[in-house]
């Protein structure tokens, strides 16, 4: 009862940057460290925690948009782990992590990566437009604070990869970890997000085609996710 209470905390807006590296915290706290949730979820809380960091010394252009990004971004992301976990139906780009985040065949890079792909392939298109209703400016406006979030996030994936991948005593070119995580770019999955924010904002005034474009953008981000979570053999 008492996780639930916290994790009831997560469908509320947060409170700042600062706000979100608290829950992100908790929820951590609460996880199994082997869990595909707490796994995705160590990454997140390093790179907002560079975001904030950011913000605090004056690197982002307007401190104010680059927070209220950061924070609408992250709240997609809590909203999501706070369905899986009351049982409602969460967003089909989390689905494969909260189906297989216990599997046994599943390596941490993987859980990762599926993260990731969820939370930029899809979250990060929304956030933008969320962002925009906020402060009543158009995805333009934040393009500068968009690519350095991004920046922060590609700066980060290789030490992701380095940390996360088998040394090379133990990893084979055959291994198919190899393979498939070769297969994804945060890069590429970062300049679609912002081509989707785009065709998002372009669509507000046609809701019912917005709403299908963010289905469609939805499905196709959890079938990445489900093929980044293949199970493969040790």
């Amino acid at each position: 009862m008492a996780q639930l209470e916290r994790f009831a905390e997560f469908t509320t807006p947060a409170h700042g940057v600062h706000g979100v590296l608290a829950r992100m915290r908790a929820l951590g706290a609460d996880l199994p460290p082997r869990d595909g949730v707490a796994v995705f979820n160590r990454v997140y809380l390093s790179v907002t925690e560079e975001v904030g960091r950011r913000i605090d010394v004056g690197a982002f252009p307007d401190a104010t948009a680059a927070a209220t990004l950061d924070v609408r971004f992250a709240e997609r992301y809590l909203r999501a782990v706070h369905a899986a976990t009351t049982g409602r139906r969460t967003p089909a780009c989390w689905r494969p992590l909260f189906q297989y985040r216990r599997h046994p065949g599943v390596r941490p890079l993987q859980f990762a990566l599926a993260g990731i792909n969820a939370h930029i392939g899809h979250d990060l298109a929304l956030a933008v437009v969320d962002t925009c209703r906020t402060l009543r400016c158009e995805p333009a406006d934040l393009e500068d604070e968009f690519d350095h979030v991004g920046d922060v996030l590609v700066s980060l994936e290789e030490r992701i990869r380095e940390e996360l991948m088998p040394g090379p005593d133990l990893l084979q070119v055959a291994d198919p970890l190899t393979h498939l995580a070769g297969s994804w770019s945060l890069e590429r999955a970062r300049d679609g997000a912002w081509a989707a924010a785009r065709t998002l904002w372009a669509l507000r005034d046609l809701p019912g085609v917005a709403e299908e474009f963010g289905e469609r953008l939805d499905g196709a981000v959890g079938l990445v996710g489900r093929i980044l979570l293949t199970p493969l053999p040790d």
